[in-house]
């Protein structure tokens, strides 16, 4: 197998793309368990904390952030131990993902 392009994925993108693969049982138990938004909302996650144009945040963040789904500051601050957040930055992040979270 060759890698053409190497771009994170939530676990919701990734449902999503295994769909195809015929060894897949182990990976959709996997994300089944640990997966805890639909695709929509994982998209709609992403495409708003990308809006911001936020220079800190990296693609590997805000995709670690859909996947996580912080409640509260500490819980972002946890999920990113190299960015150093604003409280108004902390709080859009954490405002986009509290309304699109179910």
């Amino acid at each position: 197998m060759l890698v053409l392009n190497k771009q994170p994925l939530s676990m919701a993108q990734v449902k999503e793309q295994i769909k195809d693969i015929e060894e897949k049982k182990e990976l959709e138990a996997y994300l089944k368990k640990f997966s805890k938004i639909k695709l929509e909302n994982a998209k709609k996650i992403e495409e708003e904390i990308v809006s911001l144009k936020n220079p800190k945040l990296k693609s590997e963040d805000i995709i670690k952030i859909v996947d996580f789904l912080p409640k509260d500051a500490e819980d972002l601050n946890k999920i990113l131990t190299e960015v150093s957040l604003t409280e108004d930055e902390t709080n859009q992040l954490l405002d986009i993902v509290k309304k699109n979270r179910s």
